[in-house]
């Protein structure tokens, strides 16, 4: 049982914990909530309405799993410092995208899920929308995948506990020992490609923009139509663009530039 001292109060520590939790894995039953602060599900219950009062978790429908909230959505931007990585990448992310002709976006990790939180559209007429906003599973998309790879193995347990892995389309990787063996391969090669494991008609690369610390903190990434961009020879070619633009933006965030 946990062991509170004078100057903790018992029910801010599970709150904290709570959204902590969600902040980690993405989304909570109420089951796992009760399990993992130690408390009954009635317990369980009003600790995820009152974060779900103020924005920290959501809850699309009775008896679904509880997801991270606007509220957990702007504090993770705080902590990333993702108004600094977009300072920082937003005239490359317009470069990339005049270059390759493309939609380029700059993706950040939430817990096990990756958000686009700027994106420039390609001109063609054909061309990906903005995702601007959209939230994916990591494991699913280009730019989720190339800072997964970059991750060590405890952070990877613990933003996956349960190993489990929801597909978005029937291209998406389902197995945990298949996403570890593409980790591994994007980590020696440096960049990471999706073909249609967000949506059948499109594909992506993702090159990881490192901090100086050599911790990932985002990714570059250019989304593609499967007509333009449909096998590794292709995507290899978008990687050596994406791939200086990610050290530019690496030299913004160090202060070198």
């Amino acid at each position: 049982m946990r062991e509170y001292g004078p100057t903790v109060l018992q029910s801010a520590d599970r709150v904290l914990r709570l959204v902590s939790l969600v902040g980690q894995r993405g989304r909570v039953t109420l089951k796992e909530v009760a399990e993992e602060l130690g408390v009954g599900d009635s317990t369980a219950h009003r600790l995820l309405s009152t974060c779900r009062h103020v924005g920290f978790v959501r809850q699309d429908q009775p008896g679904a799993a509880y997801e991270a909230g606007p509220a957990l959505h702007e504090l993770a931007l705080g902590a990333t410092r993702a108004v600094s990585l977009r300072d920082a990448a937003g005239p490359l992310l317009s470069e990339a995208a005049k270059e390759l002709n493309e939609t380029v976006s700059l993706v950040i990790l939430e817990g096990a899920r990756s958000r686009f939180v700027e994106s420039i559209e390609g001109r063609q007429s054909v061309r990906v929308a903005s995702p601007l906003g959209q939230v994916f599973p990591a494991h699913a998309t280009a730019g989720g995948k190339a800072i997964l790879a970059h991750l060590s193995a405890f952070e990877l347990d613990r933003r996956y506990p349960t190993k489990r892995l929801p597909p978005v389309t029937s291209h998406s990787v389902t197995e945990w020992q298949d996403l570890l063996a593409d980790l591994d391969r994007i980590e020696r090669r440096g960049w990471a490609v999706e073909f249609g494991e967000t949506d059948l008609a499109l594909a992506g690369v993702g090159v990881p923009i490192i901090d100086s610390t050599g911790t990932p903190r985002a990714a570059i990434c250019v989304s593609v139509p499967l007509i333009r961009l449909s096998n590794a020879k292709e995507a290899a070619a978008f990687a050596e663009t994406l791939d200086g633009h990610a050290e530019q933006i690496q030299r913004r965030l160090r202060g070198s530039n």
